[in-house]
């Protein structure tokens, strides 16, 4: 049964991932209604390497792009500093982007929050916030601020207007997304377009944004992944990590020629419908609060 539990956990993971509708609430949820044990913060985080290296495949020209025009930079202004360049000489053709160098730092400062807030609250992370009334209240308020976010937005601004505000704030948005039920990708897109950012140019930064602070998380919880096997062995959690890469990488596809010509309302309706089913489940006690 657990390579089976396993596997449909997998799916799911890659189905709710980069949609602004929580992996984490639905890795909380699904499996209480099926009678399945909580496969735990740990499992999700290995889970979500397979997700993230899906959205690395996808962007990987992007990816290598920002990277090679940071490099260049930094060697460019290490040659500046030991003189290569002398005074009165012509200004030379940078051979990189001034974007990509500044969406490079963008991601690295984007990126602090997360980290320093997953070290500091580790343990209420892993046990208080994986509390179902948390779940349920996170989904509907996110999901009402989603909303919000997609209806007031602006939407006038792509990638190469993203500014170092812009990352600080949807950095720190990305931070709440260690609560499940908020949603990493929910948070970040909400904060960018609030910002705004056009839907897609939000979807993209908060996709790039989530890439170090993801693969750092589950490379950091692999030991105690492994530690889990009386859930989830290491077979199982590799079987559901590709099965998340899979998926993952067809939903992305897909996302971005949603948000070609449609919004985010039925991602908000049914972050709402769920939190409130979860809520009212909780009430009756069909579901408890901890598995």
């Amino acid at each position: 049964m657990e390579w089976f539990q396993a596997a449909v956990l997998g799916v799911l993971q890659g189905l709710t991932e980069f949609l602004p509708i929580s992996s984490s609430a639905h890795l909380r949820i699904y499996p209480q209604l099926f009678g399945w044990p909580d496969p735990g913060a740990a499992f999700t985080a290995v889970t979500q390497i397979g997700t993230e290296t899906a959205v690395i495949l996808y962007f990987i020209k992007d990816i290598a792009r920002i990277i090679s025009a940071w490099v260049r930079s930094r060697a460019g202004t290490a040659g500046m500093r030991n003189g290569s360049d002398g005074p009165g000489t012509l200004p030379r053709q940078l051979p990189y982007d001034p974007a990509d160098v500044r969406l490079g730092w963008y991601v690295i400062i984007g990126t602090i929050p997360i980290v320093v807030a997953g070290i500091t609250f580790k343990n209420v992370i892993e046990h208080d916030f994986r509390s179902l009334w948390i779940v349920g209240t996170t989904l509907v308020v996110f999901g009402v601020i989603l909303g919000v976010a997609d209806r007031l937005g602006r939407r006038e601004r792509d990638v190469r207007g993203i500014g170092l505000r812009d990352a600080c704030l949807v950095g720190a948005a990305q931070a709440l997304a260690l609560i499940p039920g908020v949603s990493r990708s929910g948070a970040s897109i909400s904060m960018g377009l609030l910002l705004g950012l056009d839907r897609a140019t939000a979807a993209r930064f908060a996709f790039l944004l989530a890439i170090p602070a993801v693969l750092g998380a589950g490379i950091y919880e692999w030991p105690s992944a492994i530690a889990e096997g009386s859930v989830f062995g290491i077979g199982p959690t590799l079987l559901a990590t590709a099965i998340a890469f899979v998926v993952g990488y067809a939903v992305i596809a897909w996302l971005f020629r949603w948000l070609e010509r449609r919004s985010f309302a039925p991602f908000v309706a049914y972050r709402i419908v769920l939190g409130a089913l979860t809520l009212i489940l909780l009430g009756t006690g069909t579901l408890s609060p901890f598995a």
